[in-house]
């Protein structure tokens, strides 16, 4: 086997280290981290669940994202050739190349209804600038929302223009792109996130809500709460969809996949953290429901926002924010998908975005049907399985419980089994204790946790 980098740098580089690691953060840091991390938390009893996350962020998070952005560096190709070069040098199967396979085709159908999702916020900082939240009952945030479901075109509208804006920033590329975009971008997300924190300070629960989150009950957390943590830890730093191959493919040679996988890992977790510490003083300030579930976001803490002093600002601050955490991670998943394209076709940069990013949009109108016309038609309702599942229970599910993880465990495996240890040594720059560390998590101990999450998912 042989660590010889025989392929040239056929794409730019990012600039510097932070110029990843922004880039990196702001891909792992989207509606997981603001809006599913704060109610699965309130849902599994708080502090204890948040302990075990950060355990998990640990054991599966920080190897297997080390693992994709050695493949990606490696490689310097899309994510697919990227993965058959790296198992070629290896003198592994090129069939290895099926794990960035998935990874992409994930990212893909991940695109089109996280678009419409992304849709939602937008047009609800439409909503809380024009003071709709202000003085409103539980009833009539909770119509607003439904309304809001229950229109295609509207839908549609915000879809597309969400998917404009990511399509906007991925078609001009690494250096006038992503990069630009990421600089602009996190810094400011970081600024909306301590205003929203400050905010939280001054309801007079913010202490409930730091006990919350950082006091473990352990009486509170079950088998399914440690399988959830160990679940999200792997989804929320934008594991198994290629995206840290593809910015992997843009990162020099001489900065540490090591250190700085862990910096991305540490900023994600303190953003998620952060969130729960803006939301929950919210929820309990108006004594509202800590597990309030999906609707936390988009029902709870409207109503919450509509009774406090400065709502219609801070409400409008907020989804602002949670606009640009879901951009920041949109244009990362379009990005392996247009490299792969860019690779195959030779149509450029602008026609690969441009038939990618129409391609996600068509599919995401399955996804806005879903939720109204279509809301009744359950494609694999034939199976108890799916009994009742929209296309858009039904894209959500199979991405995040069979792709996914399958690209994640593929990639573990291939890179702890296939690689060179020496090859791996040079790439990851980590020093003795800390590479044996790693070395033995992603070969024993990741691997089986991915697999325990797989099958637990489906077994369900």
């Amino acid at each position: 086997m042989t660590n010889a980098k025989s392929t040239p740098i056929r794409r730019g580089l990012w600039s510097s280290r932070m110029a990843f690691i922004l880039a990196a953060t702001g891909s792992a840091v989207g509606l997981g981290n603001i809006w599913k991390f704060p109610y699965v938390t309130g849902e599994n009893g708080g502090g204890a669940f948040v302990l075990v996350y950060l355990l998990c962020i640990a054991i599966v998070g920080i190897p297997i994202m080390m693992a994709e952005v050695f493949i990606g560096r490696n490689g310097r190709h899309n994510p697919i050739t990227s993965l058959r070069v790296v198992a070629e040098r290896n003198l592994a199967s090129p069939l290895w190349r099926i794990a960035a396979s998935v990874g992409v085709l994930a990212a893909f159908i991940i695109l089109s209804f996280y678009s419409v999702i992304g849709g939602w916020a937008a047009s609800y900082v439409g909503h809380a600038a024009a003071g709709d939240f202000t003085g409103q009952s539980a009833g009539a945030i909770n119509e607003l929302f439904s309304g809001l479901l229950a229109s295609p075109l509207t839908l549609l509208f915000w879809h597309t223009v969400f998917m404009a804006l990511v399509i906007f920033v991925v078609a001009r590329g690494l250096k006038s792109g992503l990069e630009r975009a990421v600089t602009i971008l996190m810094p400011t997300l970081l600024v909306l996130l301590l205003v929203a924190v400050g905010y939280g300070t001054t309801t007079g629960y913010f202490g409930d809500a730091v006990a919350f989150l950082f006091t473990p009950d352990f009486s509170a957390l079950t088998v399914d709460g440690v399988l959830i943590a160990l679940g999200h830890a792997f989804f929320t730093l934008s594991l198994g969809m290629a995206v840290m191959m593809a910015y992997g493919s843009y990162l020099g040679d001489n900065i540490s996949i090591g250190r700085t996988a862990v910096t991305v890992s540490i900023m994600d977790t303190v953003v998620a953290l952060m969130a729960g510490l803006a939301i929950f003083p919210l929820v309990f300030a108006n004594g509202l429901e800590a597990s309030a579930g999906p609707g936390l976001i988009f029902q709870t803490l409207p109503l919450a926002f509509g009774q406090l002093p400065m709502g219609g600002l801070f409400s409008t601050l907020f989804f602002l924010l949670l606009l640009f955490a879901a951009w920041t991670s949109a244009i990362s998943v379009l990005e392996p998908v247009v490299e792969w394209l860019e690779d195959k076709l030779f149509i450029g940069r602008m026609g690969s975005t441009l038939a990618v990013g129409s391609a996600c949009w068509l599919l995401g109108i399955a996804s806005i049907l879903s939720f109204n016309e279509w809301s009744g038609y359950a494609p694999l309702g034939m199976f108890e399985r799916f009994e009742g599942q929209t296309i858009f229970d039904l894209l959500d599910f199979f991405t995040a419980n069979v792709m996914l993880p399958l690209s994640g465990l593929l990639t573990a495996v291939f890179v702890g089994w296939c690689v060179a240890k020496k090859s791996l040594q040079n790439e990851l720059a980590l020093q003795g204790g800390s590479f044996a560390l790693w070395y033995t998590l992603i070969r024993y101990v990741t691997p089986v946790a991915v697999a325990v999450v797989f099958i637990y998912n489906l077994a369900a």
